[in-house]
């Protein structure tokens, strides 16, 4: 910066050699036509007081260019990141995405999770406006929830009843079947969706059942993606 800034000291300081030699041998040819008032005498006096003040104040005007330009630069990237905000906030999901386990990147109605390191789709839903990390089991037939995560959501624990029999990885365990008022993945949100809740210690994640797959438009793993496609 401060290289360039001599540079353009330098050029103004030739083209105002030149003006002064041009105006000297004007003056000495015709020095009855002097005028002190001319365009070129304004221009030329104008010229040096700029020379002046860059000479006397160049670092200052060094650190005032630096800031305009940055400020500058500040300006045109907050003015192309809101012309491109809806661009950039998929991109950013995406991204997040695939660094996050379970986190959902929506696309319109289509929400799209990354397999995890283990091999499965950890999904990061929200239960009643609780986070609650679950695993996509294909193989359940319903929701399942841990009783730490219904608590969470605030499900009446105290009022339930395990009347279902159900399948764990521990054996057999009892749930007691409970509706959920809202259970979301990414952009995808629905209402009412049956689900059970396991007995305290039965069951260590929270499992994404076909009571809510059957609720979508589609669903597929595609290669290392979760698809999920919610209706208009």
């Amino acid at each position: 910066m401060r290289r360039l800034l001599w540079i353009l000291l330098a050029v103004l300081t030739i083209v105002l050699l030149v003006l002064v030699l041009q105006q000297n041998e004007a003056a000495l040819e015709e020095l009855s036509r002097f005028d002190s008032s001319s365009l070129e005498t304004k221009i030329m006096a104008l010229a040096l007081v700029g020379l002046i003040a860059l000479t006397l104040f160049r670092q200052r005007f060094s650190h005032a260019l630096e800031s305009v330009l940055i400020w500058v630069m500040v300006a045109a990237l907050l003015a192309l990141g809101y012309t491109y905000r809806f661009e950039l906030r998929e991109v950013s999901e995406r991204v997040l995405a695939e660094l996050i386990p379970g986190r959902a990147a929506t696309r319109g109605r289509t929400v799209e999770i990354a397999r995890a390191s283990g091999g499965g789709f950890s999904v990061a839903a929200q239960v009643n406006g609780a986070h609650v990390p679950m695993v996509l089991d294909t193989g359940a037939s319903a929701v399942v929830l841990t009783h730490e995560a219904a608590k969470a959501a605030g499900l009446p624990l105290e009022v339930l009843n395990y009347s279902v029999n159900v399948e764990t990885a521990n054996g057999r365990a009892r749930a007691a079947p409970v509706t959920l008022d809202r259970l979301s993945i990414g952009g995808i949100s629905e209402r009412s969706v049956p689900a059970l809740i396991a007995q305290p210690g039965q069951l260590r994640t929270s499992l994404l059942g076909m009571t809510f797959l059957n609720r979508l438009e589609s669903w597929e793993v595609r290669g290392d993606k979760l698809l999920m496609r919610g209706y208009p």
